[in-house]
């Protein structure tokens, strides 16, 4: 292994995150569930991860309880079987708090690619998800940048059923690319897409997301199925497969539905 930490990227990366020891430095304040910022050693390389431990989990009303942490580790695998997305190298292991959802830390560059903006302060290119009013009644924009990576994150969260993408869960990297955190609570059987990446709607999926989707449909039915079954439950795995058929049979971004809040709040 490098004298460096490995990068999100690095196909070391997941054995880094699996092996190496945490230590405890800090808890990130503003999460809704206990998240620790943690050191990481492993053969005398020290890096960053991010440790959710199951102990901390906050009981939801329509998830149940304790299953978070394998929430976001499902939604991972998912991504790293058919390449649909980028999120960080992601596991389930024992920390210092027990079982819990270990994922190495993004460096992120000093770049936005979600905002709330004035009308004539929209970034050229940029996708406009909705028009409302700032607290004095002036018109402000939810935008979001027109990126390949943020695209390929909203056909993923279409798959997993994300009910909580916010502008804060999309990290620009460092490396160039843009990553998705925060997965806990995707998966579910009811419809609950809930996202800031509504700036496609109606158009054509990307040729490239369309193989990707029909890679994880193959995949759902052989090794990825039963692998997904330490952490979802027979039905889960289910509307998984069926979301998925629709988006292929479909081939366009999907609308917000009329029975539920499309966009999360807050919206970071």
């Amino acid at each position: 292994m490098p004298s460096t930490p490995p990068g999100p990227a690095d196909p070391a990366a997941r054995d880094f995150v699996s092996r190496g020891r945490i230590d405890v430095e800090g808890r990130l304040v503003d999460a809704s569930n206990v998240t620790l910022f943690c050191a990481i050693e492993l053969d005398g390389v020290t890096g960053r991860v991010v440790y959710k431990p199951v102990s901390g989990e906050k009981p939801l009303w329509d998830f149940p309880d304790g299953t978070l942490a394998g929430r976001e580790v499902a939604t991972a695998m998912i991504s790293d079987a058919c390449g649909l997305g980028a999120i960080p190298p992601t596991v389930l292991r024992d920390g210092p708090f027990g079982p819990g959802m270990v994922q190495l830390w993004v460096e992120t560059a000093d770049e936005e690619v979600v905002d709330v903006c004035a009308p004539d302060e929209v970034p050229e290119g940029w996708r406009v998800v909705l028009q409302a009013q700032d607290r004095f009644g002036d018109p402000a924009y939810l935008v979001h940048a027109d990126h390949p990576d943020l695209r390929e994150l909203a056909v993923l969260d279409a798959v997993v059923n994300n009910t909580d993408r916010k502008g804060g869960h999309l990290l620009a990297g460092t490396d160039g690319h843009v990553y998705g955190v925060d997965h806990g609570i995707c998966l579910h059987t009811d419809p609950k897409l809930r996202t800031v990446l509504w700036g496609w709607v109606g158009e054509p999926l990307p040729a490239d997301a369309v193989e990707k989707l029909r890679k994880l449909r193959a995949d759902l039915d052989g090794r990825l199925g039963g692998e997904l079954a330490e952490h979802l439950t027979k039905p889960e795995i289910r509307a998984l497969s069926d979301r998925t058929d629709v988006l292929l049979a479909e081939a366009v971004f999907p609308q917000p539905g009329e029975d539920w809040r499309a966009v999360p709040w807050p919206l970071f």
